[in-house]
């Protein structure tokens, strides 16, 4: 317990609107709300009967508190945003997920680009979306490719052209880039009929097709008439995908499920009368939040999140504290008026019933995922037989191609699985190629060198390797200044590297624990070093790729780093740069007529 004097402090605290921050005996903020009235709001908690157990827990931990007035309920809406972003309270509802969503993006060029985009529109075109993650518009600009013959090209590549690329080949592009191919007109015409297509406008665009294709005939420009058609026959079969649609221009519609400690909340997104997808969000909650609360306090971290588009028309189940307040905030954000709805209209309803439903699939399919990692932990405690429950993992392993662009990863556990967000790689320098040992001893005191304070321990460390990549752990933890240490565990593969044949090695003693196939402990261990070695090959790709891709170029006197850069951006990577004349290397910005000689004869020989 605190002691924390509330009677003392609420006799000086303003009736006034605003923000309070609860902090506990460490200085950490562990809770953030909003208040019309802070004194009312800050003594409810402090009453002689409080008859919520979590609320309870809440206030015994009470250190101090502070307040910030503000003018306005929508400023204390805005306000307590901020923080909850900024100090991320423990007893605060949290979304996980506050990244912007991806959109398709329409460029104002002479020749519009079609193209991926996520975060601010501040660039010259259309943008149609949101669409619930960049696999959607990926796979929707695929799409998109067998339908219109627009460029989807950055536009480094498309200025650098002299003849068509293997899009135009594949009759997924009009090659606009290359004179006599296709007119302004004709290419014009593609694009709006993509942009009719992206509106939802498909019964329009295809009109216009078969127009298109029937006045073809009539010129007995039969080679057209059969592109038309081709194209209507592709358009119908895309129609025929899209199951869901309506009459509702711009809507989201939020499913709610909450079971146990978990809630899951299913956005939907419509979009000129198409229903662009969907996706689930599972919050942090905290043990003190109620229904109500889970909801509403995601609601307006979702849209108050930054780069989120707010829709004329919101739908949900749920009641919010202060609609009319809180209507009235998104409507100001937005720029347009925004309305909440109930589903009490056939078309809403279904949508509406059609989110709870996914809400409530998701929300079973993560409960029963958490179930199996818990029982997973479970069962490692009693094989690791420690004194106290496994609370957060952490893995090594080292990956390079024989013994170039050596990386390594350390991924991070915790008893509801992968936490990603404090995963690390590092790229390992100054050792003997393919000396795992030494890459080893680097990234583990690259890691836990420096603890800074607050930086959290693992309570288990696991070392892909046998007894000589486990030994670099024990060698470095020897000496290391902190109180409390990890248990070290190398995982061997066993002789013939089969899943289910692994091996444990405890540190010191160098005791061999052999687990079950059907172990669950053993799972979960294969569970984090598969991860860990996945996440330290993408590492070494993404370094071996962009070595192929710049050390061409590093040997050319007077090339520096931005020369390069702008190098390959100019003329859309090594292979458009390769052949590329002197002339045109010469136009790029730095490049003398001099040094585009040297740059070529140094590509060419």
């Amino acid at each position: 317990m605190t002691d924390f004097d509330s009677g003392e402090y609420l006799k000086h605290l303003t009736n006034q609107p605003g923000v309070y921050r609860m902090y506990n005996d460490q200085d950490e903020v562990i809770y953030v709300g909003k208040a019309k009235n802070l004194k009312k709001r800050v003594a409810s908690y402090f009453r002689m009967q409080v008859d919520n157990a979590k609320t309870r827990s809440l206030v015994s931990q009470i250190a101090d508190i502070n307040v910030t007035v503000v003018n306005s309920e929508t400023e204390a809406f805005l306000l307590e945003n901020n923080f909850i972003k900024k100090y991320r309270p423990r007893y605060n509802v949290l979304m996980r997920d506050d990244k912007s969503y991806p959109f398709i993006f329409l460029s104002d060029h002479e020749h519009p680009r079609l193209s991926f985009h996520r975060g601010p529109q501040k660039r010259k075109g259309e943008y149609f979306g949101p669409y619930p993650s960049a696999w959607a518009v990926r796979e929707s600009l695929r799409s998109m490719q067998k339908l219109f013959p627009v460029r989807q090209c950055e536009d480094s590549y498309y200025r650098a052209r002299s003849r068509p690329c293997l899009q135009y080949q594949m009759n997924r592009c009009s090659a606009p880039c290359v004179e006599g191919y296709v007119s302004d007109e004709e290419y014009a015409d593609q694009v709006n009929l993509a942009r009719m297509f992206l509106k939802g406008k498909n019964q329009q665009v295809i009109g216009t097709l078969v127009d298109k294709m029937e006045q073809a005939s009539v010129d007995l420009n039969f080679e057209a008439a059969a592109r038309y058609r081709d194209q209507i026959n592709a358009l119908r079969k895309v129609q025929e995908r899209q199951w869901v649609s309506g009459t509702q221009d711009e809507m989201d519609v939020f499913g709610f499920a909450v079971k146990g400690n978990m809630a899951c909340i299913q956005v939907m997104f419509i979009r000129d009368s198409q229903l662009l997808g969907s996706k689930a969000f599972f919050p942090k909650v905290p043990s003190t939040a109620d229904e109500d609360e889970i909801f509403e306090s995601f609601f307006l971290q979702f849209y108050l999140a930054g780069n989120k588009i707010i829709p004329k028309q919101i739908v949900m189940a749920q009641s919010l504290s202060d609609e009319a307040a809180i209507a009235d905030l998104l409507t100001s954000e937005a720029g347009h008026k925004v309305s909440f709805f109930k589903g009490a209209r056939e078309e809403k309803r279904r949508y509406l019933k059609l989110a709870e439903a996914n809400a409530t699939t998701a929300l079973e399919a993560q409960y029963g995922q958490q179930k199996s990692v818990f029982a997973r932990f479970v069962d490692l405690d009693e094989v690791l037989e420690r004194d106290q429950p496994v609370q957060r993992m952490e893995c090594f392993d080292i990956s390079h191609t024989s013994g170039q662009q050596t990386v390594a990863s350390c991924v991070v556990f915790n008893r509801e699985g992968p936490l990603k967000s404090d995963y690390r790689r590092y790229n390992i320098e100054g050792i003997t190629p393919g000396d795992d040992y030494a890459a080893m001893a680097q990234a583990l005191k690259r890691r836990y060198k420096s603890v800074k304070e607050g930086q959290k321990i693992p309570d288990v460390l696991f070392i892909d390797g046998g007894k000589g990549q486990l030994a670099q752990a024990e060698t470095f933890f020897e000496d290391w200044p902190q109180d409390v240490k990890p248990l070290l565990v190398g995982v061997a593969k066993g002789t013939s590297r089969k899943p289910g044949l692994e091996k444990l090695i405890l540190a010191g003693s160098h005791e061999i624990l052999s687990l079950e196939s059907h172990s669950p402990a053993l799972h979960l261990i294969q569970h984090i070093r598969d991860e860990s070695h996945r996440f330290a090959i993408a590492g070494h790709r993404n370094r071996r790729q962009k070595v192929k891709t710049t050390s061409t170029l590093e040997g050319i006197p007077g090339v520096g780093a931005k020369r390069r850069q702008s190098l390959l951006k100019f003329m859309g990577g090594l292979q458009g740069l390769k052949r590329a004349s002197k002339d045109e290397i010469a136009s790029v910005p730095g490049i003398s007529n001099d040094l585009a000689e040297t740059i070529y004869d140094h590509l060419h020989h």
